[in-house]
């Protein structure tokens, strides 16, 4: 059982949980950066999590949504306050009534992890703050104090587990709902260089062509938000055109941008996209959060090899725009 200690004080209004593991501290960092791990451990194992945002910088958000064995659905977020990268970040941590709408009828927290390293491995120290007494006996009522020796309880497996988050694992598309999809990919570079190579045209161009053959003739990038961006691709023997427009709706350079899509020249439906940039120990976790009007939508659109599409697309962003730069 990695948690060491979980101390209550009424005085202070805190509860303090401290645990440790057998793994280096940027290891145990990661599994909280990255929401493909956090969601494995975050929540009771009776209550999976599943993070349908996680914006882990200053200002940023995370948006989950809990199940338990009957399909009842808790929702939850962090607000956060401040990240030290590999060292501490603090949020505003509260229920929900659904994904990004707090619940104004519940108490909200404080909580800080902080990391650090021990003689066998690495330490996380996380304490929460409570506004009142009454807010206090209302969360540990809820089974706070039980509901974070479960979640925590799962962690070894989580870090143990390095093969399934490597950075040569390719690009993964999975299911968080009905209609929203997230996309991840580690990849070798830079928060900032990977930014840029989304943004500037010319960088575009290099990198963002799918299967061998195709061209980008046109690639109007938007950095600001209510801009539009339109990319269109040509393939170099069959002379078949496609591109997609849509509008910049959020951008907080360089760790995450919401954009609309359509396909260009129909008035079909559009999807949103959103698109977050975390550092890693073995380089950036991108993640796209797809949203789709309909489950049918969603899955015809996956059906057409999109994830084999993106993975050619990124493997040529490390290999011929991030090498060397």
């Amino acid at each position: 059982m990695p948690i060491t200690s979980v101390t209550t004080d009424p005085s202070s209004l805190t509860m303090t949980v401290v645990a440790e593991f057998p793994v280096p501290l940027r290891r145990l960092w990661d599994a909280y950066a990255d929401p493909r791990q956090l969601e494995r451990f975050w929540g009771p194992v009776e209550w999976p999590a599943r993070f349908l945002r996680h914006d882990m910088t200053p200002g940023g958000e995370s948006h989950y949504v809990m199940t338990g064995p009957d399909g009842t659905t808790s929702a939850g977020f962090w607000r956060f306050l401040a990240v030290e990268e590999g060292a501490s970040f603090e949020v505003v941590d509260g229920f929900a009534t659904e994904p990004g709408v707090p619940d104004t009828s519940m108490p909200t927290m404080r909580l800080r992890f902080e990391f650090g390293s021990t003689a066998e491995g690495s330490r996380v120290i996380t304490t929460t703050w409570f506004d009142s007494l009454e807010d206090m006996e209302t969360v540990l009522a809820h089974g706070a104090e039980e509901g974070m020796r479960s979640a925590m309880g799962q962690m070894d497996d989580v870090l143990a587990d390095l093969a399934g988050f490597a950075a040569d694992t390719g690009t993964h598309a999975q299911h968080l709902d009905d209609t929203r999809v997230r996309v991840s990919r580690v990849i070798r570079g830079s928060v900032e260089q990977v930014w840029r190579a989304h943004h500037e045209p010319d960088l575009v161009r290099r990198w963002m062509l799918g299967p061998d053959g195709w061209t980008m003739p046109r690639c109007e990038t938007a950095t600001e938000p209510g801009q539009t961006y339109t990319y269109a691709w040509e393939h170099a023997e069959s002379g078949e055109r496609f591109g997609f427009t849509g509008e910049l709706v959020q951008a907080q350079a360089p760790v995450r941008a919401v954009t609309t899509e359509r396909m260009l020249g129909t008035d079909g439906p559009q999807v949103r996209n959103e698109m977050t940039l975390t550092p890693l120990e073995s380089g950036t976790l991108l993640t796209l959060v797809i949203t789709y009007p309909s489950r049918e939508l969603r899955d015809q659109i996956l059906g057409t090899g999109m994830t084999d599409g993106m993975e050619t697309s990124y493997a040529r962003l490390e290999q011929e725009v991030l090498v060397g730069a």
